[in-house]
């Protein structure tokens, strides 16, 4: 169960992911935030996003993960964190499998 802090921060980390992401991107595709998950200690984050059309997802996937450094410098920026997460970015798997799911309850 995450703590209010946690929720707080995972919440103001995936605000600043999406804009990041937005300003940052090359347009081709769609790059959506769905949620950050951080750890109790607050020493790692995760970013989880979803990419249309689907077949840019690894394209999207590497282009996260090299600018990780720059993304951490965004966040130094625009937060007031004293200690700064170590960020990775994932594919959202259960935001798309909802959206399947969606699809077939038609």
């Amino acid at each position: 169960m995450e703590s209010q802090r946690q929720q707080k921060v995972s919440e103001q980390l995936a605000h600043l992911a999406a804009d990041y992401l937005g300003r940052e991107s090359n347009r081709q595709s769609l790059i959506t935030v769905t949620r950050a998950a951080i750890s109790p200690d607050l020493s790692k984050a995760t970013i989880y996003f979803t990419v249309l059309p689907d077949s840019y997802q690894e394209t999207a996937l590497d282009f996260a993960k090299r600018k990780r450094t720059e993304f951490r410098s965004y966040v130094k920026k625009h937060t007031q964190l004293r200690r700064l997460p170590f960020f990775d970015f994932e594919i959202d798997h259960g935001e798309k499998h909802r959206q399947h799911l969606d699809t077939l309850e038609i």
